[in-house]
């Protein structure tokens, strides 16, 4: 399998309250998020959503789709959600919010594994393309999330 590592951070010129509650809304993302085709509610989880698993559709520029789940392992209200994927990609991912003045700065962490062999194959070759495409569906994010909260984007930076 082919591993990764993506961070990116977005800048928004938004109350932390409405960022957390519009990342946490998952289901909620394919109105606003471009690259996001479908979010499916399977479980619940508690009153914060642990426990919660969603079936995630993306849909990449590059023609390919990508299907996981991901189970949310964690929750601080304001400070970060956590979840574990399994499915086309396995790994985990974690959103971290805080904020600096009139800013609210989301860190998101994907360290995945790629699980379909014909992504593996193309690994050594494309793993450039895949980060690319990676960081054009965040970036996507980052102005549908300012769009939808009728924020400023202030930056998005990507490593």
């Amino acid at each position: 399998m082919a591993d990764y590592n993506f961070v990116t951070v977005w800048h928004i010129e938004a109350p932390i309250h409405d960022v957390c509650a519009a990342i946490q809304h998952v289901v909620r993302w394919p109105q606003w998020w471009q690259g996001v085709e479908r979010i499916e509610a399977l479980q619940t989880g508690d009153h914060r959503g642990v426990g919660s698993v969603l079936r995630c559709t993306w849909k990449s520029r590059m023609a390919y789709r990508l299907t996981f789940d991901v189970r949310i392992t964690r929750v601080e209200p304001l400070l970060l959600v956590e979840g574990v994927a399994s499915g086309e990609l396995e790994g985990v991912g974690c959103w971290r919010f805080s904020r600096h003045g009139a800013v609210t700065v989301v860190r998101y962490d994907w360290r995945v594994r790629t699980t379909r062999r014909w992504m593996n194959l193309l690994a050594p070759v494309a793993r450039t393309l895949f980060r690319r495409n990676h960081d054009a569906l965040m970036r996507a994010g980052a102005h549908g999330l300012a769009h939808m909260l009728g924020a400023r984007l202030l930056g998005v930076t990507q490593r």
